[in-house]
């Protein structure tokens, strides 16, 4: 297995140069990802080593694929991933057992490759990834229990398990052996551009439902205003005939 310490320096310089690109800020980018800034900070400064949850985060935020964060250089026309280079990103109880995420592509959407080593009492709890993400577990060796939703199926080597892995799934080695296995992810492409067209549209809306309420208001005093002048009217000439009243009274 590679080094933790490059993959937290190629994950910091890349996190940095992303957030940049999108203009963005440590507080504006911690805010769209659900973290703390303080989280984000440590992690451009290379003080932590993340979860698989929280870059996942991070790359759902920036609209970009989550190889893309822990990448060493930029991609060639073909490239070229040594065992060393596979970016270990979980570490599981038994001595060796992880999960590695092996490569992936950006476009024309986010996909994964990672590989899995689980031992024995290895159990990986996985939180749901966004809306219409699917997985493939690719069985290479022992048997893997893999549960979605409460529902359980174990493949054997050799056999492959297929899920929507938009909701809360986990991996485990079945039957107390270790076992090992590949697995691919396909994300629907989720961006910044997205983001900030959704904010536009309710930006519009907004300002429609603020012109509207506006204009019922101008309307509202309009009508109040028409009302004080027809009542001040209706008391002068009541007015008016009180005092011609009065004055018939007099002549008389």
């Amino acid at each position: 297995m590679n080094d933790p310490r490059r993959v937290e320096a190629a994950l910091a310089h890349n996190l940095r140069e992303w957030r940049t690109r999108r203009g963005w800020s440590q507080a504006e980018l911690a805010t769209r990802a659900g973290l703390s800034k303080g989280m984000l900070v440590q992690i451009e400064q290379s003080q932590t080593n993340p979860s698989i949850a929280t870059l996942c985060k991070l790359a759902n935020a920036l609209g970009v694929a989550l190889p893309r964060l822990v990448e060493v250089a930029d991609e060639p026309v073909i490239r070229r991933v040594t065992a060393e280079e596979v970016a270990w990103l979980w570490r599981g109880r038994g001595r060796g057992s992880g999960a590695g995420l092996v490569g992936g592509i950006e476009t024309p959407m986010p996909v994964e490759l990672w590989e899995w080593r689980m031992g024995p009492r290895d159990v990986y709890e996985a939180l749901a990834h966004p809306a219409g993400t699917r997985e493939i577990v690719y069985a290479l060796e022992g048997r893997v229990s893999v549960i979605v939703e409460g529902v359980e199926m174990t493949i054997a080597t050799g056999e492959c398990a297929v899920f929507h892995a938009d909701r809360p799934h986990r991996y485990a080695a079945a039957e107390g052996r270790p076992a090992r296995f590949m697995m691919v992810v396909v994300e629907p492409l989720q961006g910044p551009t997205r983001a900030s067209s959704l904010a536009r549209v309710v930006s519009r809306q907004k300002a429609k439902g603020t012109r509207q309420k506006q204009k019922a208001q101008g309307t509202r005093q309009k009508r109040k205003a028409q009302g004080t002048r027809q009542k001040r009217k209706a008391r002068g000439t009541r007015a008016r005939q009180k005092a011609k009243g009065t004055r018939q009274t007099e002549e008389g």
